[in-house]
Order: structure tokens, then C-alpha cells, then sequence
């Protein structure tokens, strides 16, 4: 009888040993998931879908759903600044150029600065209008004068889309207004045209940071003042932010790509298909403070020289090398950047003819023994193969040294 009471205890003892240590494997691997299972990450976004990307180097940190095709709503506007850029840049465009306002572009609704038939304005007003308030009537009015109308201007868009990659977007108007199942992009195409803008043409956060300016109305009715306010409430509520869009309809929801600079670390967060429009502000701040707790930037500006490349068969006999651009990188890991080492990889010399800009070698990077990326070496100048000629000309300088 002894025995058998013994016996009951060990074996009480033993199973309840067993459901402890059950616990704790079961406690462990929950806290796995939550750190390294990517639908845990981010199963508190309740936007249907959302990317975290640093705009320097383009690469994405956190992502929801981010290729799956929504409508954009006011956020297509973005994709309208850039090309208002592109055209200034190649000199057919001027912050001080006149545009004026049709009678189709006045007829928009939705958002808009109500300008009137007729009106002037400058193209710098009208981006005012377009990134600080969202104007329908401003966008429109900038594709007219553009393109010639809304309908070529959308074919540019569409055609800058599919250059830089944007496969899942389709534009059919230069505003969001559309509640055409044609217009569509998604969260990773957003990101990717927010950095083609603000990487490309950082003059822009000189309006995206605008919380409120008047503009003025000159028409036959009179002149009158317009106050222009942001819809990106972040201005207000995020110290590092730096623009970009809102965009909602009955659609689309609500949706937001914000911008936001901190140090070195630049960084866009994209949510579409929020719930609620203060939804769409907080994912897209708990986003940015995520970005900017985990990034760590290696830059390399390559501040040593090459030394110049020895040239077989060429006019000249060296020609000067150099890297084509900085090399940086992210690291979300929180691993020691400064332990990040460079090697050069150069043929002994290089061979005529050559084409100035053409790839010479390149700069590999490595962190922990690992590869981490690398720089092209470019020749900074085209040569010829040498002639007869050129053959003599080198004999002949040798004997006057």
C-alpha cells in the first residue's frame, strides 16, 4: 500500500513536470512567431495593405499585401508631380510659366482650389495647389498644359509607370477621382513613384511641408484669397515628417504615402485601404517610428582615387577611372557598420577602344564574411584604338623627352 501512494506521487510529480516544461516550449515558440513571422509583424496594420521602404536605397523593410492592386484615389497625384518635374528638368516647364484653367478642369469635383474658367496661375501655384490641398482642378489643369489634355498626360503616366517597374498600376485619370476598376496601383508601386519623386526632386518637400498658404483668385469676377491647408495631418503630429499624399473615396478607402526624414535615414511608408482617416495617420507614423528605430545606413562616397588603368591599343596609354555613384546600404539588423570591408576588383589593364561611362570594374562590399552588394568603377572617358599615327606621334614624343 506504501508502494502503490509512492508510486502515485512520482507519477504526479512527473506529469506535472511535463505540462511545465510544455508551457515553456509553447511560450517560446509563440515569442518566435512574433519576431520573425512576417504576417505576426504586421498583423496590427488593419490597411489592407502597406510598405515601409527607405528611399535612399529602395529597399523595403516592412510590407502587407504589397503588390495586391487597390484603388489609389488622391495618391495618384504623386505620379502628376513627378512628371511636372521631369518636364521642368528638361527645360520644358518653369515655376514661373503661365497655366490656364479650362473649362474641363474647372468642372472637376472632389477636392479642388476652385479656379475659375479662364484663370492664370503660375505652374508653382499650381503645385501648391496640388501637393498642400489636393486640388483636382490644379491637377488637370498642369496635364492640359502638359500634354495637351488629360487623355495624352494619362499616357505619359502610364508609360513613366512601366519604366520604373510599377507593375501592378494602371492609371486612367492624372487626379484619383476615377472609380474606374482600371485604376489601380498598389502600395509597393506607390513607394516605388514617391521615391522616384522625392530621391529625384527633393525641391518638392519645399511644398509637400506647406501647412497652410494663401493663394490669390484673379478672374473676371474679381480677385479674391483662397487658403490652401494640408490634408497630411502628420505635419502636425510627426516632428520628422516631410510630406507626401492623402488620397480617399468610397473606394479606395483611405490611403496615405508619407515621407519622413530623420538624420540620414530617409523613409516612406505607404498604407491603402485604411478603415478610418485617423488609421491611415497612425499606421503610417507607427511605420516610420518602426523604419527609423531599426535602420542603420553604411554610405561610401569613395573619397579614395583609383589610380588611372594602364590602356593596350589605345591613343593614350592610361585612362582615369572612378565609381559611377556612392554605395550604401541598410542594415536592419543592428549589426557593426563599421566593420563593413571593400575590395576592388580591376583588370591589370584595360583595352581600346573604350567608352566613357562603359564598366571598368567593380567595388565589392562585405560584412560578417558576406557579401553585402557592390559599386560599378566606370571610365570617366572614352578612347580610341590607336592608328599608325598615333603609333609615330608616341615614338616621336618618347625621343624629345
Amino acid at each position: 500500500m506504501i508502494h502503490l501512494t509512492q508510486l502515485k506521487k512520482q507519477m504526479l510529480c512527473l506529469l506535472f513536470s511535463c505540462i511545465f516544461f510544455l508551457s515553456i516550449i509553447g511560450t517560446v515558440t509563440v515569442a518566435a512567431e512574433t519576431v520573425s513571422g512576417e504576417e505576426t509583424s504586421t498583423a496590427w496594420i488593419q490597411s489592407e495593405s502597406a510598405v515601409l521602404m527607405e528611399a535612399s536605397t529602395g529597399q523595403i523593410i516592412l510590407q502587407k499585401n504589397a503588390d495586391v492592386r487597390l484603388s489609389p484615389a488622391s495618391i495618384t497625384k504623386i505620379m502628376t508631380l513627378l512628371l511636372i518635374y521631369e518636364q521642368m528638368e528638361k527645360g520644358k516647364l518653369r515655376l514661373t510659366d503661365e497655366v490656364t484653367t479650362s473649362a474641363y478642369a474647372k468642372s472637376m469635383g472632389g477636392s479642388q482650389v476652385f479656379l475659375e474658367e479662364g484663370e492664370v496661375q503660375s505652374v508653382e501655384t499650381m503645385i501648391k495647389c496640388i501637393a498642400v490641398a489636393s486640388g483636382n482642378d490644379a491637377s488637370v489643369a498642369m496635364a492640359e498644359k502638359i500634354a495637351g489634355s488629360e487623355e495624352a498626360f494619362v499616357e505619359m503616366m502610364n508609360q513613366k509607370a512601366k519604366q520604373l517597374g510599377m507593375n501592378n498600376t494602371h492609371f486612367v485619370d492624372c487626379c484619383g477621382l476615377s472609380n474606374d476598376d482600371n485604376h489601380y496601383t498598389s502600395a509597393k508601386d506607390v513607394a516605388i513613384m514617391s521615391r522616384a519623386l522625392i530621391v529625384g526632386y527633393p525641391q518638392v518637400f519645399e511644398y509637400t511641408k506647406i501647412w497652410m498658404e494663401d493663394i490669390v483668385h484673379e478672374t473676371q469676377q474679381g480677385t479674391s484669397t483662397f487658403t490652401l491647408s494640408s490634408t497630411n495631418k502628420l505635419l502636425k503630429q510627426y516632428e520628422y515628417t516631410t510630406g507626401l499624399k492623402t488620397g480617399s473615396t468610397s473606394k479606395a478607402k483611405y490611403c496615405f504615402s508619407a515621407t519622413a526624414q530623420k538624420d540620414e535615414i530617409s523613409l516612406i511608408a505607404v498604407v491603402m485601404a485604411a478603415p478610418d482617416y485617423k488609421i491611415r495617420f497612425e499606421e503610417a507614423r507607427r511605420l516610420l517610428e518602426y523604419g527609423f528605430d531599426v535602420s542603420h545606413i553604411y554610405r561610401d562616397d569613395h573619397p579614395d582615387k583609383i589610380p588611372d588603368l594602364h590602356v593596350k591599343g589605345g591613343v593614350e596609354e592610361q585612362v582615369a577611372v572612378g565609381f559611377e555613384e556612392p554605395f550604401i546600404y541598410l542594415d536592419t539588423q543592428g549589426r557593426d557598420l563599421s566593420q563593413v570591408e571593400k575590395k576592388l576588383q580591376l583588370p591589370k589593364e584595360a583595352e581600346a577602344p573604350l567608352k566613357e561611362g562603359d564598366v571598368a570594374g567593380q567595388a565589392l562590399y562585405f560584412l560578417e564574411g558576406k557579401e553585402i552588394g557592390r559599386c560599378d568603377i566606370v571610365y570617366f572617358r572614352s578612347m580610341n584604338r590607336a592608328k599608325y599615327k598615333d603609333y609615330l606621334k608616341k615614338v616621336w614624343q618618347k625621343m624629345l623627352l
